[in-house]
């Protein structure tokens, strides 16, 4: 996370990140605020169903598995490996070597701002694990001594407790995560009865996920054992594994399959009888790292792609270890965040260029035979796009943020910047969209008239010099090529930067931070616009786009940043809801055509919400009180922050009640206010004795932000985010500015502060 200083101490949290066993699983149910969710992890919302789509032909899914050194590396002070390309993704599981691997709510945030469901890990390996693996079953072991039934069948199986699967149910919804992996990795001893115990267990722990959390909830079986106990990787779905299939939600294959396997999977599939499942619940391993894949995994990962085949067999994919593109380069000379960052782009987007496709040989597969594929696709290949959830159930916001920044800006202030020998910070719950169809470049089209020219070539980067809120913004260059056409010196082209989901009839506004470029001596301008187009390949219904119309003029902002508001909204004659792109109108203004000129725009922030009726009453946020409450013996100032939000009406004037038979109501009221913010920043000053007033939140030093331990309305103060220079002061004052989920900072009026003298 933005924290100021370095070795920080872990922040105070009531909460264990992981368990080793499940022994430690029932002392933190023991706790007596076990079961109290987080209150600062987003909830699950699904993504739309779309008009156009063939609802008779299911598509293979994504799931990604995150095994990324370890797991919990994250830190506040330096860069790690984040995920970005969620719009290809359903499902993300955090995997750690760990009895119980809980997701941490910044990875789960960046899921469910997405619509993906996120999942931790139950995970039994190697003998040290059987005794575990028995509890599971039975259940909490007793203190005392106890006997069991008192005249026991001598024939009767493994009794089975759902005891495990409530706790790890009420931990899925404390943690605000959505299921789990299961993976046991080492034999059950007592054959086919203690097989068939654990899979009535499986079926109860997606019983007590599905109470507790959500229909949504996953419980993904890894192929490991077998029905008669043994640890045999099938590398398929067959009758050795089935029975663990039926009661779980999605199956995971191990990796290490010949080429012919996916098939035989769907063929073995369409033989069964009586199963709701489908064949894209089976997720088909394909190991990133290569360790017996077919194809050699890394950029070769499409080869193993290409026979599981999601789009036109229809089996899914479960990619494990993504992290590679981190991990094998890191110690590459010259290795840098924007070096993984073209590495990470080429394997999931693809290269922006053709010249840049990278060649991958064929080698033999497992049997020693030479099994010939075609050029380099990237992941995005083999899966469909799809947008984040509806911005009328989760308004949509990004500031093109991948979850890790050199500095922090506020409003297109840098209000703090990484310190000298420092990389920078990593936050996964600041992670939002970096524009969906930039990637690997974006994809222009000549606005309203069409010319005989070529279109400019364009490109996209993430840039942390300069940002508008948070760390980064999307910088989109254009290359102009000259032209002699009588029209030349203004051209308009039309970049689509983002997809979305949205309600037909439904009316939402779209709000825009950019920064136009112009060149040097003058000679280029760029005149921007917004605005929302339905894809051609969304087309095959009746819809179409009205009332795109300027809600607000550009406003010029400090640091060159400029805001454009619309408003739009969508008819169609399907009752699901549309896809449609929101994008920029570039008008390129050259003096001299002829000459091939670069252009290019920043943007800082992108928001998308519906838009209030003309008699909605919706308070304005507002934060109410601050508090303090020292914890630790370092400093005085070694504590934990808290406040409360709420929200504060505008005065309402020419209130009209014609009598007291009047059936219009003075006002409406909103039947579901919230007062959403997304994070808080967080400053602090020097106060002495008798300055009071004196004290502007204009001169406060930056200290960091929320969203490290999922707790909405709370920091932690270490002593090394503040200036050395604050330490000896004899009192400070800490200031908490809000930032809603529009990306609205509040201005100081509506923050809070509180006052913390050294004792």
């Amino acid at each position: 996370m933005p924290l100021r200083g370095k070795n920080h101490s872990p922040a105070v949290s009531d909460d264990a990140p992981f368990f080793v066993s499940l022994g430690a699983l029932d002392d933190w149910a023991d706790q007596p605020n076990s079961a109290r969710p987080l209150s600062g992890v987003l909830p699950y919302i699904p993504r739309s169903s779309l008009a156009g789509e063939n609802s008779t032909t299911r598509r293979g899914k994504l799931l990604v598995c995150h095994d990324y050194k370890g797991g919990y590396t994250e830190k506040p002070a330096g860069l790690a490996y984040t995920f970005n390309f969620w719009s290809l993704c359903d499902t993300f599981i955090y995997f750690a070597h760990h009895r119980v691997t809980i997701p941490p709510s910044g990875w789960t945030n960046a899921a469910h701002r997405q619509g993906v469901k996120m999942l931790g890990t139950l995970i039994f390996e190697h003998q040290e694990s059987e005794p575990d693996v028995l509890r599971l079953l039975v259940g909490r072991l007793p203190q005392r001594r106890t006997n069991g039934p008192a005249r026991p069948s001598e024939n009767s199986s493994l009794p089975v407790s759902r005891h495990y699967a409530r706790l790890l149910a009420d931990l899925a919804y404390q943690r605000g995560f959505d299921g789990y992996l299961l993976n046991i990795e080492t034999p059950l001893r007592g054959g086919i009865d203690r097989c068939r115990t654990l899979s009535t267990w499986i079926a109860l722990l997606e019983i007590e996920l599905k109470k507790r959390v959500g229909a949504h909830a996953q419980v993904i079986w890894y192929d490991s054992v077998i029905l008669n106990g043994q640890l045999i990787w099938q590398d398929r779905l067959n009758g050795f594994n089935l029975p663990f299939f039926l009661p779980s939600t999605g199956f995971f294959t191990n990796y290490t399959w010949p080429s012919h396997y996916p098939s035989v999977t769907a063929q073995y599939f369409t033989s069964l009888n009586q199963t709701t499942k489908q064949l894209n619940d089976i997720f088909t391993g394909v190991d990133v790292w290569g360790r017996g894949q077919h194809g050699g995994g890394g950029l070769a990962c499409y080869k193993a792609l290409s026979h599981i085949d999601p789009k036109s067999l229809g089996l899914s994919v479960a990619l494990f270890g993504h992290g590679w593109t981190w991990e094998s380069q890191q110690d590459q000379p010259g290795w840098d965040w924007e070096t993984w960052w073209a590495y990470e782009r080429l394997f999931w987007a693809g290269p922006a260029n053709i010249s840049d496709i990278p060649t991958i040989a064929d080698t033999p597969d497992q049997r020693g035979q030479l099994c010939a594929h075609g050029p380099y696709q990237p992941i995005a290949d083999f899966f469909q796009q799809s947008p984040p959830p509806n911005p009328s159930r989760l308004s949509f916001f990004t500031s093109f943020s991948p979850g890790v920044g050199r500095a922090w800006f506020v409003n297109g202030a840098k209000v703090w910047e990484i310190e000298a020998g420092s990389p920078g910070w990593t936050d996964l719950d600041k992670t939002n969209s970096l524009g969906d169809l930039v990637w690997p470049k974006p994809t222009l089209s000549w606005q309203e008239m069409e010319h005989s020219d070529p279109l400019p070539i364009a490109s996209s980067s993430i840039v942390m010099e300069d940002a508008w809120i948070g760390g980064s913004s999307l910088k989109l260059v254009l290359n102009v090529v000259g032209s002699e056409a009588e029209d030349a010196f203004f051209r308009c082209v039309w970049v689509p930067v983002q997809s979305l989901a949205v309600t037909s009839g439904k009316t939402y506004t779209a709000t825009v931070i950019i920064k136009p470029s112009t060149t040097e001596d003058q000679s280029a301008e760029v005149d921007v616009g917004l605005s929302v187009k339905i894809p051609h390949a969304a087309l095959g219904f009746s819809a179409e786009i009205t009332g795109i119309t300027p809600d607000t003029t550009f406003v010029d902002h400090s640091f060159g940043w400029q805001k454009l508001d619309i408003q739009f909204a969508i008819l169609a004659d399907h009752e699901t809801d549309v896809q449609v792109e929101i994008g920029l109108i570039l008008g390129l203004i050259i003096a001299d055509p002829t000459l091939t000129t670069q252009v290019s725009v920043m943007i800082g922030s992108l928001a998308i919400y519906p838009s209030l009726t003309s008699s909605s009453v919706e308070p304005v946020p507002k934060l109410i009180w601050a508090d303090f409450a020292p914890k630790g013996r370092n400093t005085p100032f070694s504590g934990v922050l808290t406040w409360e939000t709420g929200g504060q009406h505008l005065p309402l004037n020419n209130i009209i009640i014609s009598s007291t038979e009047d059936p219009f109501p003075a006002w409406l009221t909103s039947l579901a206010v919230r007062f959403p913010f997304i994070y808080f920043n967080i400053y602090a000053n020097v106060r002495k004795d008798g300055e009071g007033d004196a004290v502007q939140p204009e001169d406060a030093a930056f200290v960091g932000t929320t969203g490290l331990d999922g707790r909405a309305n709370r920091f932690f103060v270490d002593p090394a985010s503040l200036p050395s220079s604050f330490l000896d002061a004899r009192a400070l004052r800490f200031y908490i500015q809000g930032v809603t989920e529009r990306g609205l900072v509040l201005p100081w009026k509506d923050c809070v502060f509180v006052d913390v003298d050294r004792e």
